[in-house]
């Protein structure tokens, strides 16, 4: 039987790429997302590609009852879930702190942190009674440390750092396995969305080097799926040859 694997946000950026990449090396899907006709699209084409079954679970991640009723719903056969990928979740403005939008930090928060614990705290225990599981979590370079501007959304993904660590220790009687995926600068909606649709200034972040794509960060989470069962890679961070750090990069003019 094919392994499963839940993906959040899997309609744009790091979430489509890994549902890709799990479906091109013949994993099920259960795909979540906001987009109802992007879901549907997604599940169209990877299955028309790599003739899986895909599971589809449009809802907002940040909206709790959502997530449990729908996740409750869930038939059992799609239960024997093999690894969670967290990744839902955006950045929202570049102010600083004391000019910030308030609507702004909610969303932030609301989906990078409370709608990770959602998510988890429903599939985990399929996990648990299936004596087998890998949660993987995105998080961020932003997760390590902090830079101008980046304030609440860096305070979010130091969360997700924290919460994974403290996943690890949970869950470690068990045996399900916990990482921590960081990436740097990546060349995805990521930027458009924090620029509020703003092409120009989204464009710029990119300017003078090489930034990860989608597909490089997939190519990533999934390889630690890959290894023994003995094997957890408990985080890793990753970014572009011509980054260092949240702030430096080398960059040709």
């Amino acid at each position: 039987m094919n392994k499963i694997v839940l993906i959040t946000g899997a309609t744009a950026g790091f979430g489509e790429a890994c549902a890709y990449k799990f479906a091109e090396n013949g994993y099920n899907l259960i795909l979540n997302g906001r987009r109802n006709e992007r879901l549907e699209l997604l599940k169209e084409k990877l299955q028309k590609l790599f003739n899986v079954n895909i599971h589809l679970l449009p809802f907002d991640v940040r909206n709790k009852e959502q997530v449990f009723t729908s996740l409750e719903q869930v038939p059992q056969e799609w239960r024997s879930t093999d690894v969670l990928v967290n990744n839902a979740g955006l950045a929202l403005g570049r102010d600083l702190i004391q000019e910030g939008d308030i609507e702004d930090w909610d969303t932030m928060i609301d989906t990078n942190v409370k709608g990770l614990l959602y998510v988890t705290r429903a599939v985990v225990p399929w996990m648990i009674e299936n004596k087998k599981g890998h949660i993987i979590n995105l998080g961020s370079i932003a997760g390590k440390e902090v830079y101008e501007r980046g304030n609440v959304y860096c305070a979010s993904k130091f969360a997700v750092d924290a919460l994974t660590k403290s996943m690890r220790i949970d869950l470690l009687e068990h045996q399900i396995k916990v990482t921590s995926i960081n990436p740097g600068a990546a060349e995805t909606e990521f930027s458009l969305v924090r620029f509020k649709g703003n092409e120009e200034a989204s464009k710029k972040i990119y300017e003078g080097y090489t930034p990860l794509t989608a597909k490089d960060v997939a190519e990533v989470v999934y390889y630690v799926t890959t290894l023994p069962q003995h094997v957890c890679v408990n985080e890793l961070s990753i970014t572009s040859t011509q980054q260092a750090s949240a702030v430096y990069f080398n960059k040709k003019s």
